[in-house]
């Protein structure tokens, strides 16, 4: 890579490249976008000190392991670390990531409380769905309610978080896209759900949710993909747009839920 010192943007993904990134990729000063997906590199990523200008990295779908988050990591405003076999928690990094817009650690084996994290302010998507990770969400979102008003994703899907879904959700007024499926989230929906009129995309579904499906979200006009499937919720859902327009299978394996697009709900005599 000597020979390539005015390179800006190097793609390699989906290929079949495997051990170690080199650290020769140190002398790609000029380099701001740098994609290595879907090989087989593995191993730590390299300490690398140089990479002044890199804004944009995607390591996803490789085999690299975490280690200590080197600062060409930290200090890049997009970062794609999914499916990968990282570990270790990401307090620290997180804490020290100061220019992080984006963030997707998914599909790893992150092992932390949500408690422990705190949000780079200004990030507008955080995804950390498909980990082991424990803690409820009023953590995540009290603990950093000043800082994450920018948040328009937040998937933390397929882990351990417990708890109800906190009516502090509402500080995230630019949110668009919820994930918080296959969980132990508890409670009820909260009517406070209604005031995110950004949101366009939820998912609840495989939870223990009980009570009814809150009416408020009537007034969310561009929401476009709900699933409350699987959880314990009860009663009729509510008529109109957008309820009318999801499936019957976002509605399914509740407890007694009732009213288009499922069968109608019995008239108490």
């Amino acid at each position: 890579m000597a020979g390539l010192k005015s390179l800006a943007r190097l793609s390699l993904s989906s290929n079949r490249f495997s051990g170690g990134i080199p650290p020769s990729i140190s002398t790609l000063q000029k380099l701001w976008y740098l994609n290595l997906s879907s090989n087989g590199f593995s191993g730590q990523l390299p300490g690398i000190a140089g990479l002044p200008s890199l804004v944009s990295i995607d390591l996803s779908f490789n085999n690299l392991s975490l280690g200590t988050v080197p600062n060409w990591i930290k200090d890049r405003q997009l970062s794609d670390l999914s499916r990968n076999s990282f570990e270790l928690g990401i307090s620290g990094f997180l804490t020290n990531a100061s220019s992080l817009q984006s963030l997707d650690l998914s599909g790893n084996q992150l092992t932390f409380d949500l408690k422990e994290i705190t949000l780079p302010p200004g990030i507008s998507s955080v995804q950390l769905g498909s980990n082991r990770i424990t803690g409820s969400l009023s953590a995540i979102l009290n603990n950093n309610s000043s800082r994450i008003s920018f948040l328009e994703v937040l998937n933390v899907s397929r882990n351990r978080i417990s708890g109800p879904i906190p009516d502090s959700i509402t500080n995230l007024t630019g949110l668009k896209r919820l994930d918080v499926s296959r969980n132990r989230v508890s409670g009820t929906l909260p009517a406070s759900l209604g005031k995110l009129i950004d949101l366009q995309w939820i998912d609840v579904s495989v939870n223990l949710l009980a009570g009814k499906i809150p009416s408020s979200l009537l007034g969310v006009k561009r929401l476009r993909h709900a699933n409350f499937r699987a959880n314990r919720l009860c009663g009729e859902i509510p008529q109109g747009r957008p309820y009318n327009i999801f499936p019957a299978s976002a509605y399914a394996h509740n407890l007694c839920l009732c009213g288009k697009p499922l069968p109608p709900c019995r008239v108490r005599k």
